[in-house]
Formats: C-alpha cells, sequence, structure tokens
C-alpha cells in the first residue's frame, strides 16, 4: 500500500524549478525583471554556454538588506505583495516570490546585494539547493545574481536543453523583449566574452530604433490605446519589412518578419 508524505523542501523547489525556469531564457527573464522591479536604471548582463555554463545580472537596484537574504531564497517570500488588495492591484512584473528558491535549487548560485545606507554588501550562496550562512562581500550598490551550471543536479531537465546556440537565442529574443519595454532603463549584455548589446537609458523611439532598426520606426504604424489605468503603446509593420539595425539578430537581418515593438504600463 503505498503511503501519503509531505515532500522534502529541496525536492519542491526543483519540481517547481522545472515549472518556474524551464530553459535558460526563463531564469534569465525573472532575474532581469527582479532587476527592473528593484528600480534598477541599469542592468548588466553577462551569459556564457547560452545561460547554462553561467549567468551573471547586476544592477543598481534597491538592493536587499542583509537579514532579508535567506528569506529572498525561501518559497513564497517576496516583498512586491502582502495582502489580496496588493494582488488585485499587481503593478510589478513578479510577486509569487518562486524564482530565486527555483533557480537556487538546480544550479550553484550565489546572490551579491547592498542595500541603500548600508555599509557593506552581503553574499549569500546556495547549491542544488542547499543554503549557506551570509558573508560579508564587496559590491558598491545594488545586487549581483550568479547562477553557474543550471540543471547541474537534475540531468533529465538539462538533457532536453538544445544547442547552445539556440539556448543563447531564446535568451538574447528574452533581453530584448525587456529592453524594448523598458527603455528607462540601459542594458549591457555579452555572451561567451563578446558584446551583444549595449544601449543606454533613452526615449521609447531611440530604444525602438536601436533594437528593431531605423527601418522599423519609418516603416511602423503607430499604435496607442488607454484603457482606465492601462496604457498600451505599439509599433507594427506589414511582414515583408526587414528587420534592421546594429542591434538586430543576424539571423533577422536578411529575414522577412512580422515584428511589434509595445510597452503597456498599469
Amino acid at each position: 500500500m503505498t503511503v501519503i508524505r509531505a515532500l522534502p523542501e529541496q525536492l519542491i523547489n526543483q519540481i517547481a524549478a522545472g515549472e518556474v525556469v524551464d530553459r535558460p531564457a526563463a531564469a534569465l527573464k525573472e532575474l532581469v525583471e527582479n532587476s527592473i522591479d528593484a528600480g534598477a536604471t541599469r542592468v548588466d548582463i553577462d551569459l556564457a554556454g547560452g545561460g547554462v555554463t553561467l549567468m551573471r545580472i547586476a544592477d543598481n537596484g534597491a538592493g536587499i538588506a542583509r537579514d532579508e537574504l535567506p528569506l529572498a531564497l525561501a518559497r513564497h517570500a517576496t516583498s512586491k505583495i502582502a495582502s489580496l488588495d496588493d494582488l488585485e492591484s499587481i503593478a510589478s512584473l513578479g510577486f509569487r516570490g518562486e524564482a530565486l528558491a527555483s533557480i537556487a535549487a538546480v544550479s550553484r548560485f550565489a546572490l551579491t546585494s547592498r542595500a541603500a545606507g548600508a555599509a557593506h554588501a552581503w553574499r549569500i550562496e546556495a547549491e542544488g539547493g542547499r543554503i549557506e550562512s551570509t558573508k560579508p562581500a564587496a559590491l558598491s550598490e545594488g545586487t549581483t545574481v550568479t547562477v553557474q551550471e543550471l540543471y547541474f543536479n537534475t540531468p533529465a531537465r538539462r538533457k532536453f536543453l538544445r544547442t547552445e546556440a539556440t539556448e543563447w537565442g531564446h535568451c538574447d529574443e528574452a533581453i530584448r523583449r525587456l529592453a524594448l519595454a523598458h527603455p528607462q532603463v540601459a542594458f549591457a549584455v555579452r555572451h561567451n566574452g563578446r558584446a551583444q548589446l549595449n544601449v543606454p537609458a533613452q526615449a521609447p523611439s531611440e530604444r525602438v530604433a536601436a533594437i528593431l532598426g531605423d527601418a522599423f520606426v519609418v516603416t511602423a504604424a503607430t499604435v496607442s490605446a488607454d484603457g482606465g489605468t492601462l496604457r498600451l503603446q505599439a509599433g507594427a509593420r506589414v511582414p515583408r519589412t526587414r528587420r534592421t539595425g546594429p542591434h538586430a539578430p543576424a539571423a533577422t537581418r536578411s529575414t522577412c518578419s512580422s515584428t511589434a515593438a509595445t510597452s503597456g504600463t498599469a
């Protein structure tokens, strides 16, 4: 007869990781969204091996206090909501408090942060979900998250990853979507030591031109709509206009595509 039992926390986190971070791009998106929610005006991203070998995201956001670092790696612990009213009027990019715990459960993970006004930074590390104690660290501001060897302890999940080029392509697309939606944030991206994207904080039209090319700006139709507390601003073009520009992926510079640049605020 089978016995019903409660699962250990580490196994719960590994199962959740398969849902929350099914590939490196999903983990990257969660981490960059955390930086934006923290009020960062600059995000530096360093990847290797398509995001599997290394993923480092550094921002100049608000930072995390020392005594909150262990909570940051706990499931369903978040600074973004505290009540049902908060949930019904959510204005942040994330709120469930699962991403860091899930990523830390399937990687060699480190989070270094310096809260505003703190004398120095603090660092917390985890390997496969086993969390170590906090220790002093050197960091001038904000938060730096380092993820190494993603899925090292879940070989079945790692086996289903695609080639390095494919995984990098998904990461690249996730970054560009976030960069388009948040022109007020500067982004610098490197993959395997090579610069891939470097854009300052800029006006929305300048960001669209930087990511999608001047041709998109010239040929795109403007879409704008207001609906109570929601506002939509977008650009859309016909499929036969080519995507060009210094930061357009090489695969799309010579391929006909249908692209829309959108940003929305609540």
